[in-house]
């Protein structure tokens, strides 16, 4: 279900599903993605009320000029939980999400009980700028029609043979029509640089957030390769660095790359480790 809520100077948007009554799973997406991220994951996770999140500037959320740290996008968060009368949540996040989940739970902590980390780490591939550059320039580009849209998405380099309606969907729900009936993304290309500034800036200092963190974590990582260089964003060595550093995580290995995860096998396989985490059962008999 589709719902707004004022939060932090903001209208945030977020999709809500399950039971409020179960346990709650706040899911945040990545730097230029949208809360439809994490549909295909969601299916798998009956046994939550799962609350997948618009970070400002992104789906249709509030996109203010300014105001993209760590902090605000944190602040948004812990808005929504006092709106919704949250006391503490588990926190899942992919890539720029999973950051703002060690933000959140470094800085926090009385309102975190579990983080789960897609793809996210201390370090990831060196070329990881060049990398996302695909991702990137697609926030300034138009496109004549929804159809020649869908066409550039189908091609990207990081979704090519994986294609299918899950990607299709989320794609969709990444464009606005123009007053001219050409078709852009939602997100704008200032507000993301903002937050990647945010993300990297001085006084974000992730080796101390990470080695701070006291609650359970689970550290999903794709391993296929994503885009043009040929390597995973996040090597299976930089994402063990990352679960050593902290106090209890643990470390799972899925289907696809960067992307991908999050709309084929990868997204099942997901789904089965964090509900394994969430009921604190092993992991180990995850292949």
């Amino acid at each position: 279900m589709s719902k707004y809520i004022d939060t932090n100077g903001i209208k945030l948007h977020y999709l809500e599903f399950g039971n409020p009554g179960n346990p709650t799973l706040i899911l945040m997406h990545g730097l230029t993605a949208n809360a439809h991220s994490f549909d295909r994951l969601i299916r798998g996770l009956n046994n939550y009320h799962v609350l997948s999140v618009d970070l400002r500037g992104r789906g249709k959320s509030d996109k203010p000029d300014t105001h993209y740290s760590m902090q605000d996008h944190a602040q948004d968060i812990l808005g929504l939980m006092d709106a919704l009368e949250l006391e503490s949540v588990s926190l899942g996040g992919h890539s720029f999400g999973a950051l703002l989940s060690i933000y959140l739970a470094a800085n926090h902590s009385e309102r975190v009980n579990k983080i789960v980390l897609m793809d996210a780490a201390a370090q990831l591939h060196p070329e990881v700028k060049q990398m996302v550059a695909p991702s990137m320039m697609r926030l300034e580009q138009e496109w004549p029609s929804i159809d020649a849209y869908m066409e550039a998405a189908k091609n990207a380099p990081y979704a090519d043979g994986y294609w299918n309606s899950d990607m299709e969907s989320y794609f969709m729900a990444d464009i606005t029509m123009t007053e001219d009936d050409t078709v852009r993304t939602r997100s704008r290309l200032p507000h993301i640089t903002q937050a990647i500034e945010g993300a990297l800036g001085l006084g974000v200092t992730w080796l101390d957030h990470i080695q701070s963190i006291e609650q359970p974590g689970l550290l999903i990582n794709a391993t296929e390769p994503y885009g043009v260089v040929g390597d995973p964003i996040l090597p299976k060595e930089l994402a063990m660095e990352t679960v050593n550093m902290m106090k209890n995580c643990q470390y799972q290995h899925v289907s696809g790359n960067h992307l991908t995860m999050l709309f084929n096998k990868g997204a099942d396989e997901s789904a089965e480790a964090i509900n394994r985490f969430l009921n604190q059962q092993d992991l180990s008999q995850i292949a």
